[in-house]
This record gives structure tokens, C-alpha cells and sequence, in this order.
């Protein structure tokens, strides 16, 4: 393997990993008190997916369905996602309401202010240009392979 591979593999977990307690740690927002961040991530699926099964969540949470299960209960007590009506009563598909969406909004603002801040101390505009680049591309090959 391509050393300069091994080492963005290394990178990026440590970004995921260090970066996601950090935020957690940092964003000072009455929500992310209220909303754990497994919840938030949760919600932001949903809001993506449009309409997604919790099986499908699962997945995309790398976690055991009784732990979507127990996710899913607070969300829909809060009614922030719903269970939409679909021709196959077998299949509960799930998705978000507009309180979901204004909660997100509000989330993704305090976030997007964090890491502004954050970035603006280390990172030239020109770097954040090459990032958006680089990850556009990568976003774009994962979804070529149905992730």
C-alpha cells in the first residue's frame, strides 16, 4: 500500500475521532445538551435519506438495531421525525418533521460557527479550497459505490 494512503487512513480517523469529542466537548448549545450526538447524527441521516428504514440505519450508524430502536423512541417522543405512511404496512419508514429540521438548523448553524472559528486560527482560504475539492471527489466515489 501507497504509504501517503496509510497515512490519510491514519489522518482522517484521528480527525473523526479526536475531532468529533472535541466538537462535542466545545459547542457550548442548549441542544447539544439536550440531544446526545448519536441522536443529532440520527437526525441529520433521516433529513439526508428523506425517507429511510431503521434497518437502514443501523447501517449507516455501524451500531445493532436495538440501539436505532432506543434513537428512534426519544426522536419520535420529541417529534422531531415521524413514521411515514407507505403502500407497505410491513415497512415503517421514517422521516423528519419540520421541528426536526429547525433543530438541525440550529445544530448545523452553532457547529458551522465552531469550526469556522476553528479553522480560521490554522487554515488559509486557499486550504479549505483544496479540502472542498478532495472531498467532493471522495464523496463522489463512495456514492459510485452505493455507500
Amino acid at each position: 500500500m501507497d504509504q501517503r494512503i496509510k497515512e490519510a487512513v491514519d489522518l482522517f480517523t484521528d480527525v473523526m475521532v479526536y475531532g468529533t469529542e472535541k466538537v462535542i466537548k466545545s459547542v457550548d448549545h442548549p441542544l447539544w445538551k439536550e440531544y446526545s450526538p448519536e441522536q443529532m447524527q440520527m437526525l441529520k441521516l433521516i433529513s439526508k435519506e428523506k425517507r429511510v428504514t431503521s434497518s437502514r440505519l443501523a447501517v449507516l450508524q455501524s451500531v445493532h438495531k436495538s440501539a436505532i430502536s432506543s434513537r428512534i423512541k426519544k426522536l419520535l417522543q420529541k417529534e422531531l421525525i415521524r413514521i411515514a405512511e407507505t403502500d407497505d404496512r410491513r415497512t415503517k419508514m421514517l422521516e423528519i418533521t419540520d421541528a426536526g429540521r429547525e433543530v438541525l438548523a440550529q445544530s448545523d448553524k452553532a457547529l458551522t460557527e465552531y469550526i469556522e472559528k476553528l479553522m480560521s486560527e490554522e487554515i488559509e482560504d486557499k486550504e479549505i479550497d483544496e479540502f472542498l475539492i478532495i472531498f467532493r471527489k471522495l464523496k463522489k466515489i463512495l456514492k459510485m459505490d452505493g455507500v
